[in-house]
C-alpha cells in the first residue's frame, strides 16, 4: 500500500513537471552558405568593437524545456551539463574582482564535475546589452553594449581549439597536445533568464558535415570557430528561467573521440518575453587539461 502511494505521488509530480514544460517555437539563425565552396566572412574583435558580416538565415526550431530532466544530461553523453552551483561573485561587474573571486570558483567546479587535474581560464565575457548588439558599433561602444549571440555556433573548431592551447601555453603545448585535453565555456545567469535564453544541441544530432570552419581574430590571437549549416535534425535544448544559482557548462572541444566533442550553441527569442528587460549573463571560457 505504502508502495502504490508512494509511486502515485511520484507520478504525479512527474506529471506535473512535464505539463509545466516551456517549450518555445522560434528561429535560430545558421550560417548562410552560399554553396560556391567560399568560406565564412572573419569575425574580428578588438579595440572595442567587433565587425562580423557573416550572412545568416533564420530557420524554424521548437527548442526543448529539459526543466526536472537536467541530470538525463551530461558533457561526455550530449557536449552539456546543466549545474547547481552558488557563487560568492553576484554583480560581475569589476573584472579584477571576478578574475580574483569567481575564477577560482569556476576552476573548483570544472575540477569537481570532470575530474581534469588543471583548469585554465582563457577570458570570460559579460554580457547585458540588447539583442540586436552587433548594431551598435556607434562611438567604439559596440562591446561595452555587448549582448547575446543569437547565430548558431561553437566557440572553436577542431583547429581552433589547438591553436588556442598552442596560444596559451606555447612552451608545453606538444605535450599538452599528446594528452587529451577539453574546452569548456561556464555559462551562468546574473540576473533569472526570461529574454534571449541560451540554447544547446545534442552532439549527437549533429555531425561534423554540418560544421565549417571560420576565422575569428580577436586581439592579436586569430583563432577558428565553427559556424553551422542547417539541418532540421539537429535537437535543440534549454531550461527555462535558470536563475543565478545555476550554471550551464558547454563543452566546445575535446580531443577524447569517444564521447561528445562539442555542442552548438545559441541564445534564441522566445516571443513571450521579447519586451523583457535585456539579459544578463557571464560566460567563462576553460582550457581543461588531464
Amino acid at each position: 500500500m505504502g508502495i502504490t502511494w508512494m509511486s502515485t505521488i511520484i507520478t504525479t509530480k512527474l506529471k506535473n513537471i512535464m505539463e509545466k514544460k516551456h517549450h518555445v517555437a522560434t528561429t535560430l539563425n545558421y550560417w548562410d552558405d552560399p554553396g560556391d565552396g567560399s568560406l565564412p566572412t572573419p569575425i574580428y574583435i578588438g579595440k572595442g568593437r567587433v565587425s562580423n558580416k557573416r550572412p545568416h538565415r533564420a530557420r524554424n526550431f521548437v527548442i526543448s524545456d529539459i526543466t526536472g530532466e537536467e541530470d538525463s544530461y551530461t558533457l561526455d553523453a550530449h557536449g552539456f551539463q546543466y549545474v547547481k552551483h552558488e557563487s560568492v561573485e553576484k554583480d560581475f561587474i569589476d573584472d579584477q574582482t571576478i578574475r580574483t573571486h569567481y575564477y577560482p570558483e569556476c576552476e573548483k567546479l570544472i575540477k569537481d564535475i570532470t575530474g581534469a587535474s588543471r583548469v585554465h581560464i582563457f577570458n570570460h565575457k559579460v554580457r547585458r546589452g540588447p539583442t540586436q548588439w552587433h548594431h551598435l558599433g556607434l562611438h567604439g561602444k559596440n562591446l561595452a553594449n555587448r549582448g547575446p549571440v543569437t547565430r548558431t555556433h561553437v566557440d572553436q573548431s577542431y583547429l581552433g581549439a589547438e591553436l588556442r592551447l598552442r596560444y596559451e601555453f606555447p612552451q608545453d603545448a606538444e605535450t599538452l597536445l599528446k594528452q587529451r585535453f577539453q574546452i569548456i565555456n561556464i555559462w551562468r545567469p546574473i540576473e533569472p533568464i526570461l529574454k534571449d535564453p541560451i540554447a544547446v544541441a545534442d552532439a549527437n544530432s549533429v555531425p561534423d558535415a554540418d560544421l565549417v570552419g571560420a576565422k575569428m581574430v580577436e586581439d592579436e590571437f586569430e583563432g577558428e570557430s565553427w559556424v553551422v549549416r542547417h539541418n532540421p535534425n539537429h535537437r535543440w535544448y534549454f531550461k527555462y528561467r535558470m536563475s543565478p544559482e545555476e550554471v550551464l557548462l558547454i563543452k566546445c572541444f575535446d580531443s577524447d573521440e569517444k564521447v561528445a566533442r562539442r555542442a552548438l550553441h545559441s541564445a534564441f527569442e522566445d516571443p513571450q518575453y521579447r519586451e523583457e528587460a535585456s539579459r544578463q549573463s557571464i560566460e567563462v571560457r576553460c582550457l581543461v587539461l588531464y
